[in-house]
Parts: C-alpha cells; sequence; structure tokens
C-alpha cells in the first residue's frame, strides 16, 4: 500500500468481534517491526488502519454482518485487496461467491484485485482444498503451504511449542506444525453446522436445558465448554467456550467466573478430585461425572443423535469436531475408541451433555 498510493485493503474473519485481537493487532505489530509505525494510525471505532501521508485505508469487516460487507467504499483510491483470516471458518463456499463479487470494478494502471485466504488446514472435507489446492492448473490460483520453520519471527520458545506438540500430541502435529490436512475417515460427529445464533432467544424456548462442561489440562490444553440442549428438535448448541494450556486451577476459576459462568452447575473430568475440591474451594460449582460400564461409547453414541451447531465464537471447538476421529488398528481399521489429540472440548461435552441426556446412571471418562 505504502508503494501503491491507490490501494486499499479490506480484512475479513467470519465474525467482527475476533478481528480487533487478532488481525488489527498484527498489522499494527507488522508496521513498527517494519519500522514505519509513525505512519499508520489505528482506530477502534471504526476499526481501521489509516496511512496518514495519503489517507489509503485498512478496513476490518465481518461475515457476520454482510450489509456491512457489500456496501464498503473507499474515501481515496479503490478497494483491490483482500484478507482472509481463517478461511476455514468460512464453512459456505457461496459466502466467499458473495464476498468475490462484491470486490468489482476497473483498477487504475499497476494495480489489481487479489484475494488472500490464509488458513490451518483443519478438515480434508473443507471446500478451499478442492477449489485452490486440488483444481488444475490455474494461472490466477497461488496455493502456497508452509510450516513453522519458515517462520522467520518464532523465537526459541516459540519452537519449543512445536516440539513438545510433536510428542504430546502428535495428530495435532501433523496439521499445526506440518500443515497436512486434517482427518476426513472415522470422524465421531459429521452433523455439524458453524453458525451464528442467538443464545438469548435460545434460552427462552420451552424445554431447552444449558450444560457446562471441562475437561482438566495443563500441557494438553484446558477445555470448557457452555451448551444448549434442545431434545425435542435434536440439538446442541454449542456457545462459549475456554481453551489453553498452562493454566492452574486458580486460573480456570478466575477464567470461568470471567466468561459469567462461575454461578453455574460444572459437570468435570471425574479423575480431578483434588482439581474439582479446588475448584470449590473457589466459589466453582464444580461437581465429578460419573463413570459406567462403557461411559465414552455410551456417550458419543447418545450424542451422534443429535445435531451440533457450533457458535462462531467458538472456533476450537469446531476445528476439534472436525477431527475427533476413532483410532484405527495396526491394519488401518476403525476400533471404538477415539483419538486423544482431539478429544479435549469432545470429553468436556460429553461430561456435561451426559448429565443431561443420560441422567445420573452414566458419566464419562
Amino acid at each position: 500500500m505504502m508503494q501503491n498510493p491507490l490501494a486499499n485493503a479490506l480484512v475479513v474473519r467470519k465474525t467482527f468481534a475476533t478481528l480487533k485481537d487478532s488481525c488489527y493487532s498484527d498489522l499494527l505489530w507488522a508496521a513498527q517491526r517494519l519500522g514505519v509505525a509513525h505512519l499508520w494510525q489505528g482506530t477502534v471505532n471504526p476499526l481501521e488502519i489509516k496511512y496518514l501521508p495519503t489517507g489509503q485505508r485498512i478496513l476490518f469487516r465481518g461475515m457476520d454482518d454482510p450489509l456491512k460487507l457489500t456496501s464498503i467504499s473507499v474515501p481515496k483510491g479503490v478497494l483491490c485487496w483482500v484478507w482472509i483470516e481463517e478461511a476455514f471458518e468460512l464453512t459456505d463456499e457461496s459466502e466467499f461467491n458473495k464476498l468475490d463479487l462484491s470486490i468489482r470494478g476497473e483498477m487504475p494502471d499497476g494495480l489489481f484485485k487479489q484475494f488472500t485466504l490464509t488458513l490451518n488446514p483443519w478438515a480434508i472435507t473443507w471446500w478451499g482444498k478442492a477449489r485452490f489446492f486440488d483444481a488444475a492448473p490455474d494461472p490466477d490460483i497461488m496455493a502456497k503451504t508452509t510450516i513453522y520453520t519458515c517462520n522467520e519471527w518464532l523465537d526459541q520458545a516459540d519452537l519449543q511449542v512445536f516440539e513438545k506438540m510433536r510428542t504430546n500430541n502428535p495428530k495435532r502435529y501433523l496439521v499445526e506444525g506440518l500443515a497436512n490436512w486434517g482427518i476426513a475417515e472415522g470422524l465421531i460427529y459429521t452433523n455439524t453446522e458453524f453458525a451464528d445464533f442467538d443464545v438469548n432467544s435460545l434460552r427462552k424456548k420451552d424445554g431447552i436445558k444449558s450444560a457446562f462442561g471441562l475437561d482438566f489440562g495443563f500441557t494438553d490444553p484446558t477445555a470448557f465448554v457452555a451448551c444448549l440442549i434442545d431434545e425435542a428438535e435434536d440439538t446442541i448448541y454449542i456457545f462459549d467456550e475456554i481453551y489453553e494450556t498452562g493454566l492452574t486451577n486458580k486460573d480456570i476459576a478466575a477464567k470461568i467466573i470471567d466468561h459469567g459462568w462461575g454461578s453455574q452447575r460444572i459437570i468435570c473430568d471425574s479423575a480431578e478430585p483434588k482439581s474439582i475440591q479446588e475448584l470449590r474451594d473457589l466459589g466453582i460449582r464444580a461437581e465429578p461425572s460419573r463413570k459406567g460400564p462403557d461411559s465414552v461409547l455410551h456417550g458419543i453414541q447418545k450424542i451422534q443423535n443429535y445435531k451440533l451447531v457450533v457458535s462462531t465464537k467458538c472456533p476450537n471447538f469446531w476445528h476439534e469436531v472436525n477431527n475427533y476421529a476413532w483410532q484405527k488398528d495396526k491394519f488401518g481399521k476403525p476400533v471404538d475408541k477415539p483419538e486423544h489429540d482431539w478429544s479435549h472440548l469432545m470429553d468436556a461435552l460429553r461430561y456435561c451433555a451426559g448429565r443431561v441426556l443420560l441422567g445420573n446412571t452414566f458419566s464419562f471418562e
């Protein structure tokens, strides 16, 4: 943009709320690293970054507000470059097509229209794989795969995260570390949708029940999930999550309270009685899940009868559910045991949903 005084850019994610702490912050950081931060001004309302010498702008929009996407204009020059971050969150190809059609018009000499999609290859079934990576060679498409070893900005601590992942979460390392496409065969939950929905409206429905689950972790992520269960329509709505490594029990309690769920009954992994007691001492209504024969399979089979509608505010749950698959034996055949590497939020869901769907007869490991 600094070299092309008529160029303006648009940055897009599935939900607008995620932009401020991701792409907006990243671009301001980049300006600082390049030594030109004094020439760029960021504002939060409206969320944009302006190049002070010319007035060029980087605009930010969410796919959750289509009206703002279809009425984009810039005061100087043309809007020609679009960056879609976490493009995997666009589960419907038509969303991309609408955005693609909205960036139209004649370009000044020397400028061109370009869409840049950045993503982790979470699932082999994502529509963009067939369109951009597997299609016949097209001079208008460049599909490029990079891994963490290509990133010149990572320090030793950052690199160590991936080395630990290689040992502790090998399946996740194949995707996040080596950029292999995620699992397609043997997925456990296939009736899923990534969507926006109004939680407050759903809460008012007759018979709908809330449930909150927690799977403890430290090296593995601590995984907390909040959901609404509509048994009449066989649907479970996932509407909030916590997903972080390195959390102490005090940290977990603080985050649950910060999310507004401190007074709710939270069903936890029963294998952690000490942690459950510590959460209780910190004011959290933590309860152990209750185990029974074949409890994991009972829980999975029950949840498989439901559609899982995942809020766009829960990208980690969406990533896990698209990679949560059955283990395979030495002959490559699925066995009745889930893979561990993508199981953290899935376990949290089983703990709490099981308490609602199966009552106290069974609960989950």
